[in-house]
């Protein structure tokens, strides 16, 4: 009878002790939920006191602009466009906002901002080369991938050639296929980019397009005309290379007006120059080039 007591008193000692331990699991999880709920308000408001301070600090303003990569653009232009101004705090400063506003200008191809703790502030940039002017009715700056990027203004620089005698039809705009005479002048500007080459693109002054003649090119200092047609460049610039190597080491004559290479392949047509250094205008006026060429292209078209 004694023994059967004490294993009720037993059972009876663990069943207070399970009772006790989840009253200390409740408790605990009560607690842990309080002080859940009061930290996470506290970090919040330690945070936006925090933010503040650090974006009001005067130990954070901008001092210091670094601008890299500007050739065309000053740098004042590009701290303009990126609206920052010394003083500012730099770790206010939106960075994406400050990146957008500078690809903004026409002439950003791309560009980087970053922060430079404590007080700088530095722009990477990259801007379009301009490799040629082409005309259509208006004055459009060509870069290097054959794509239009802004509009020709006063201030732009000069000293590419002019490309005339396309039309909207033929550029590549939307990623479209371009036309036969786009391509032709693509690729006479392709062949000016390389060294040493016969026809350097910074001696080109104007490039005119007939879709049924094909390309006519004023080159060089003393003007002189260039008739490639269509097609067999690298070809033409062999024979080209021939013809100016004759005419500097030549004793025919000094100089030529114009040279016709659209012609059969052992066939190339020079026309010497008739007036003489003294006469030659100090410019180059392309309206008096549009007018003469007109003239010719009229002739050969009714040769043909």
């Amino acid at each position: 009878m004694l023994e059967f007591r004490t294993k009720k008193k037993i059972h009876r000692n663990r069943y207070y002790r399970k009772k006790d331990a989840g009253i200390k699991d409740r408790f605990l999880l009560y607690l842990k939920t309080v002080l859940a709920v009061a930290i996470i308000p506290a970090l919040s408001l330690l945070y936006i006191f925090g933010y503040d301070f650090l974006t009001q600090c005067d130990y954070f303003s901008a001092k210091t602009f670094e601008v890299e990569g500007n050739r065309i653009l000053s740098e004042e232009e590009i701290i303009k466009e990126a609206g920052i101004n010394p003083g500012d705090n730099i770790l206010s400063v939106n960075i994406s906002m400050v990146r957008k506003k500078i690809l903004a200008n026409p002439w950003v191809a791309e560009a980087e901002v970053g922060r430079k703790i404590p007080s700088g502030i530095i722009i990477k940039i990259v801007e379009h080369k301009c490799i040629a002017v082409i005309d259509l009715g208006k004055e459009f700056l060509l870069n290097e991938n054959w794509e239009i990027f802004k509009e020709k203004v006063a201030a732009d620089p000069g000293g590419v050639p002019v490309i005339q005698g396309l039309t909207f039809s033929d550029v590549n705009l939307s990623g479209a296929r371009q036309s036969t005479a786009f391509n032709a002048v693509m690729n006479v500007l392709k062949l000016g980019q390389k060294p040493e080459s016969i026809l350097p693109i910074n001696e080109i002054r104007l490039i005119r397009v007939d879709k049924e003649i094909g390309i006519t090119i004023h080159a060089f200092d003393k003007i002189k005309t260039i008739k490639l047609g269509y097609d067999n460049y690298q070809d033409k610039y062999e024979r080209l290379k021939n013809v100016l190597h004759y005419v500097k080491n030549g004793p025919d004559f000094p100089d030529f007006e114009t040279v016709d290479l659209n012609n059969s392949v052992n066939r190339v047509v020079i026309s010497p120059l008739n007036k003489l250094p003294s006469d030659e205008p100090d410019g180059f006026e392309i309206q008096e080039v549009r007018e003469t060429e007109d003239k010719e292209i009229k002739v050969q078209r009714r040769k043909a």
